[in-house]
């Protein structure tokens, strides 16, 4: 039941499983000095939160199904950066819920509630999402102390649902090699969720 219900949300919500447009393993990251305002008030840009191995980019928002499956694990990569001195933002892209499910004060109530600790930040007009040619939530880049990308796509193979066990650790495997200055083996996978709601 849970899973047909969940089928129909994804499909109220909005599912895309392409990447029309996106970075390329080896691009620079876009916008990188472009300060955004965090849920917190404060603007931070992606090379404010870089770390001395890299920064981690995770477009998100409140509501789709596959972030929910998925953010459980946001702490974690948060610390696993920390360790490997990666530094991590999310950031929500979802410019035409601005004014419902994803405002910045649904972004304060959802981040608390979910045990956030990393920087959530607002991207105004979908720019940064439209940058990085980003169109689903999640979606992750992973780039290197020289803002280089070196991972895209998922988290994990668990997907769209939050009760299923990931085998396939596509992105901690990246940070792990990343962090230890080590070749990454996959350097894309599929990325796989919601829409990115543009205006």
């Amino acid at each position: 039941m849970k899973k047909i219900l969940l089928l129909l949300i994804v499909g109220l919500t909005g599912v895309a499983m392409v990447n029309k447009g996106d970075l390329n393993i080896g691009d620079s990251a876009p916008m990188a000095d472009s300060k955004m305002e965090d849920i917190t008030g404060k603007k931070v840009s992606l090379n404010d939160a870089k770390m001395k191995n890299g920064l981690l980019v995770i477009f998100s928002c409140n509501t789709c199904p596959y972030v929910i499956a998925w953010e459980d694990q946001y702490p974690k990569l948060k610390d696993l950066g920390k360790k490997h001195k990666i530094g991590m933002v999310l950031v929500n892209s979802n410019e035409a819920k601005r004014k419902g499910d994803d405002s910045i004060e649904e972004m304060r109530t959802h981040s608390k509630d979910a045990g956030y600790n990393m920087d959530y930040l607002v991207d105004p007009n979908s720019e940064l999402a439209n940058a990085f040619g980003a169109n689903t939530t999640p979606h992750v880049y992973l780039f290197d102390g020289d803002m280089k990308l070196v991972y895209k796509g998922a988290i994990n193979d668990k997907f769209e649902s939050s009760e299923k066990t990931a085998k396939k650790h596509y992105l901690e495997d990246a940070m792990n090699a990343l962090g230890k200055g080590k070749e990454i083996e996959l350097k894309e996978t599929q990325n796989r969720g919601c829409s990115i709601k543009r205006v």
